[in-house]
């Protein structure tokens, strides 16, 4: 029986009053959970950047150092995306999120005691670990709570999260930086995570486990495919499922196309600040107030993203164009970085980053795609591999970064990098994904569905 039958056969018994109740919004609560924590997530992972130039100071490193440990992070961020997903795929989302919130919130605040290389490393690596499965679980919950017509907005504001906590959070992060310094820092961004896992445990349930949501609200997810029975089926971990899903065109060019959209992202979220302070020669406290600027514009492509394609598809717009005409765009248009080295003007550099950093929150929609097209049952394995290739990205972006402005003292071809990336990822959507459709593996899939 599929969902929408389920739905269809429980609402037959529900008592007639229920029926006729207003559709409940529950799901929106869910979203504000996922949300909420997903900012955290963007918050531990890049308060690095903010403490860099007094941590690099403090502790004797050499950009070509800061540049690996920016890295570190990534190291075992995408090598633990497979080993998330199967973990998320055993033991279900509200667990599987929690773990990883207090882990890598915890081990945040640690990066606090650092006393050099070696345990700023260890400290980033563990991080890394800790936060793999968190994508994974926010599309699991986006493909459960919302029907196909909702779950490109609910994407945006998710990913709108990131950009946003950054955007209006960054310049208390440097305040309080210059104030308590970079230790206590990390340990204040730590303690918020830490006790937001608690809030998570306690408030966050699947549909058919909700007290909140009426039959109403149940049948509006069911019927545009959520799963609101608990029925999703755990599939057996195969590695030649890992191999089935990459050799299928769709799935290996959004890959392709994800770590292309997130290079971009991994400049702003660990070498930006050091950029505006030492190509730009921006005194420290008022980087923190300009590197708003493009949060904002990336928190508000983010939305314009979700908003696009959603309006896309209820104005007919096949779903393949209106998940991948958003992508493609934002590629496209975050290839426009490299301009920034042909500008002296301050308010130009930040318009040119404004764009780049807007149309890179557009193609950040990517994620929606791994819902549209993951076989069912294994969802949390494909977001694993999708998140893997795009976290590649924050393996090799920062290193290649931290070698070119040692090397030449100058980030001018570190944007033209970034640059060349981009647009190698838009090319993958135009040339090598084909149609936005779920994926069928083999002639067993109609046992997953």
């Amino acid at each position: 029986m599929n969902p929408v039958q389920t739905s269809r056969a429980l609402g037959a018994c529900a008592d007639p009053a229920t029926m006729s109740a207003a559709r409940t919004r529950t799901r929106f609560g869910i979203l504000a959970l996922l949300s909420i924590g997903t900012m955290i997530n963007y918050l531990d992972r890049s308060v690095a950047g903010v403490a860099a130039p007094a941590m690099s100071h403090d502790l004797g490193l050499t950009p070509a150092l800061m540049g690996v440990i920016f890295s570190a992070f990534s190291w075992t961020y995408t090598a633990s995306q497979i080993p998330g997903g199967l973990l998320l795929d055993r033991i279900g989302t509200r667990w599987t999120y929690f773990f990883a919130l207090t882990l890598w919130s915890f081990f945040t605040g640690l990066q606090g005691l650092a006393t050099g290389f070696v345990s700023l490393i260890i400290m980033r690596l563990l991080i890394g670990a800790a936060e793999a499965p968190c994508f994974p679980t926010n599309s699991r919950v986006v493909a459960i709570w919302f029907p196909q017509s909702e779950r490109a907005r609910a994407t945006g504001v998710y990913t709108f999260a990131e950009y946003v906590g950054l955007a209006f959070l960054s310049p208390l992060l440097f305040w309080l930086e210059q104030r308590y310094g970079w230790r206590a820092l990390f340990g204040m961004v730590g303690a918020v995570g830490v006790a937001f896992g608690a809030v998570w445990l306690m408030r966050f349930h699947e549909p058919h486990q909700s007290k909140r949501a009426n039959r109403a609200e149940l049948d509006h997810i069911a019927s545009g495919g959520g799963v609101i029975d608990g029925s999703q089926e755990v599939t057996r971990f195969r590695w030649s499922d890992v191999g089935a899903l990459l050799r299928h065109r769709s799935m290996f060019g959004i890959c392709i196309g994800q770590f292309a959209c997130n290079s971009t992202n991994v400049f702003f979220l660990t070498w930006f600040p050091t950029y505006l302070a030492t190509e730009r020669h921006m005194p420290w406290l008022k980087v923190g107030i300009v590197a708003v600027l493009p949060f904002i514009a990336a928190s508000v492509g983010t939305l314009s993203g979700g908003w696009i394609s959603d309006a896309m598809l209820r104005r007919g717009v096949s779903l393949n164009w209106a998940r991948k005409l958003p992508v493609i765009s934002g590629l496209l248009l975050a290839a426009t970085i490299a301009a920034a080295n042909y500008v002296d003007s301050t308010a130009a550099v930040i318009a040119i980053l404004c764009v780049a950093y807007f149309a890179q929150g557009m193609s950040a929609l990517a994620w929606m795609i791994v819902s549209d097209i993951a076989p069912k049952g294994l969802l949390g394995l494909s977001g694993g591999i999708f998140n893997l290739f795009a976290n590649a990205a924050g393996i090799v972006t920062p290193l290649v970064i931290g070698l070119i402005v040692n090397a030449t003292g100058s980030f001018v071809y570190a944007l033209a990098f970034i640059s060349a990336v981009t647009l190698m990822g838009a090319l993958s959507y135009l040339f090598v994904v084909g149609d936005i459709k779920r994926i069928v593996l083999d002639p067993l899939a109609n046992s997953r569905t």
